[in-house]
């Protein structure tokens, strides 16, 4: 593995987001650069140490091709991050942002970079029980898992410079990812549609001001439309907004601005359309799966569904869906996903 130079220049995201209830006002994300940290040097990972060898069993299935897979997954990541015409889609400063991504487990080593929509509530209940919260993945109550005051999961951001260091140097590092495009379509649905969460703002401040930036047709009344949504994402300029909507935005943005991907030298990648293979090979990577089981996946949910994606896409003009694209250029480069042809041509 390679050496990892993490130049953790903080930035100190002073997000002013009150818990958020119905109507409540947003202020402003400040993004203020506090003084500059010692340069982090990352001491080469000595990646399945005797600290970190899978369990014993012999793998079985699908299992065995399971250590090629991950292998060629991180050689692509390291050869996109070396690839210097995509620095500016690959490369992002290990911020306060990220490292608040990053959920730890002490007990077994083990963090894991929280990428939305792409099956994470599952990974934070694994967490939970190692964390000793709850026994069982199944004593765990739904307002729990998202409640970072009462599931017991500790952000990397809330240690110490030397312990954030010396976490990111041994610790058992894994995200999941999946296609990019089938991500925002699920971000939208989610968060602007369905809202199973009873999430208000969402649809009462983020979608009003994203309306009134991008929306063509002023006299249209509909809530937010998907076209709207990949006009505000896919603009050079979407930091403007970013900024008012503060933490909200991790359920769109890109994978290398959630987890820094190029800086942090993660152990695996697991891949959504995958996961049946991925959770398993996870857990036994990490030596974890003798303690807890991934949660029982519904057949069919994480298959790439194309149909989806064209319909979604239909009607939405080829310019803008090439500037969503150059935006996600790096998460689809990154992680092998195909250039969306039918889409872009």
């Amino acid at each position: 593995m390679r050496n990892s130079c993490l130049p953790l220049t903080f930035y100190n995201a002073l997000i002013s987001l009150p818990s958020l209830g119905y109507g409540a006002k947003q202020e402003p994300l400040i993004l203020t650069a506090v003084t500059k940290v010692e340069e982090v040097h990352v001491p080469e990972e000595k990646h399945w140490s005797e600290e970190f060898q899978p369990t014993g069993k012999a793998f079985s299935g699908n299992l065995i091709r399971q250590p090629l897979v991950h292998m060629e997954r991180l050689e692509l990541l390291r050869n996109v991050c070396r690839d210097t015409a995509l620095r500016n889609l690959s490369h992002t400063a290990v911020s306060k942002f990220v490292l608040d991504r990053i959920f730890v487990c002490d007990k077994h080593k083990i963090l894991f970079c929280q990428t939305p929509k792409v099956g994470n509530t599952q990974w934070k209940k694994v967490l939970i029980v190692l964390n000793g919260a709850f026994s069982s993945i199944e004593e765990i109550p739904e307002n729990i898992v998202h409640d970072h005051e009462k599931n017991g999961l500790p952000r990397l951001s809330s240690f110490s410079d030397s312990e954030i260091k010396k976490r990111l140097s041994l610790y058992f590092k894994f995200f999941i990812v999946r296609d990019p495009f089938e991500r925002l379509i699920s971000a939208f649905k989610d968060k602007f549609v369905h809202n199973p969460r009873f999430e208000p703002w969402y649809r009462h401040e983020i979608a009003p001001g994203i309306i009134r930036k991008y929306r063509k047709n002023r006299t249209e009344t509909k809530g937010l439309q998907f076209e709207d949504f990949v006009r505000y994402l896919g603009d050079p300029n979407h930091r403007w907004l970013d900024v008012q909507f503060g933490d909200h935005i991790i359920h769109w943005v890109t994978y290398v601005e959630l987890c820094a991907p190029c800086e942090i030298t993660y152990s695996v990648i697991g891949h959504h359309e995958t996961l049946e293979d991925d959770a398993p090979y996870i857990l036994k990577a990490a030596g974890i799966d003798h303690l807890v089981s991934y949660p029982t996946i519904p057949p069919g949910i994480t298959v790439y569904n194309r149909t989806k994606v064209e319909r979604y896409f239909s009607g939405i003009s080829k310019r803008d869906i090439r500037r969503l694209y150059a935006r996600f250029e790096g998460d689809f480069k990154l992680f092998g996903y195909r250039e969306p042809d039918f889409l872009l041509n």
